[in-house]
């Protein structure tokens, strides 16, 4: 397989093949890829793909992150994140001297309590027959997978293997996993494939697919805000969490590669610490015999 040579340090570089270039890296990293994609995709509509990557400016990248203005700190960090890590890629290249990004700052995320959404108001959701099958099979696979919302979105048809309930992903690292899931996604993906051996299993991307869930729970919200992807996953872990499942297990099924990150997800913490030390109290274990 040929490989095109990156140009030589100091050449001009029009902004639609490095940003090629810089995907290129992340081609086995299938959730980093559709998430720089989204944010790089607009900056190639802003600039165009041929602007020379000596062109980016702070009022350029300032230009592309006003679409994300009015949005949630945590994606306006996201997107952020992926122009810097864009402008890093350009300066070890040396197409660029001075970072784009330098008058950006992060948002500052605030804890707005628990985000975790009661499993009644979830079965309401999921047998929502108002709703389209593919939107409530891909709710229930996020649920009972703990999936992040691209390693599902990002599926095709033969990563799937239904006679075992698992489908093979790509972890943030790059690493293969497997996802798995219970009865009721089991149930309805047959009906979704129809008999389809290729191709993609949802038909949607991230941008749509958010948008679509956020109408929908809308009606399911008593605050009558609706709730996001992520928030499934949130959700499903907490769920297990207050069912007794200990922090490994958590971690097995999530596949978050350090536990303190699981534990900003489902707050284990004081009560997981409680939790344990009552099950490990050999005196309180002969007091109760």
């Amino acid at each position: 397989m040929s490989v095109t040579p990156l140009p030589s340090p100091g050449g001009i570089v029009p902004l639609g093949e490095a940003v090629a270039w810089f995907l290129e890296r992340y081609r086995d990293e299938l959730a980093t890829a559709t998430t720089y994609g989204e944010t790089l995709a607009h900056l190639l509509a802003v600039a165009g793909d041929t602007l020379p990557v000596a062109a980016l400016t702070p009022e350029l990248y300032a230009a592309v992150m006003q679409r994300w203005d009015q949005r949630a700190p945590a994606t306006w960090n996201k997107h952020l994140a992926a122009l810097r890590s864009l402008a890093g890629y350009a300066l070890r290249q040396e197409w660029i001297h001075t970072d784009p990004t330098r008058h950006l700052e992060r948002r500052k995320i605030t804890s707005r309590g628990d985000k975790t959404i009661p499993t009644a108001r979830l079965d309401k959701l999921f047998t929502d027959e108002r709703t389209a099958l593919r939107e409530r099979v891909l709710w229930r696979m996020l649920y009972e997978t703990a999936a992040r919302a691209e390693e599902v979105l990002t599926l095709d048809v033969t990563d799937l293997d239904l006679e075992f309930r698992r489908a093979v992903t790509r972890s943030k690292g790059g690493d293969r996993e497997y996802l798995h899931w219970a009865t009721a996604t089991a149930r309805l993906l047959p009906r979704l494939l129809a008999g389809r051996t290729t191709g993609p299993v949802f038909l949607a991307d991230r941008p749509r697919a958010e948008y679509l869930f956020k109408q929908t729970s809308t009606r399911h919200d008593p605050h009558g805000i609706g709730w996001t992807l992520h928030q499934l996953r949130h959700s499903a872990l907490r769920h297990l969490a207050a069912s007794g499942r200990t922090a490994p297990e958590l971690q097995a099924k999530s596949r978050h590669k350090h536990l303190a990150t699981l534990g900003h997800s489902v707050r284990l913490g004081e009560e997981t610490s409680a939790r344990i030390t009552a099950e490990h109290d050999t005196h309180n274990r002969r007091r109760i015999r």
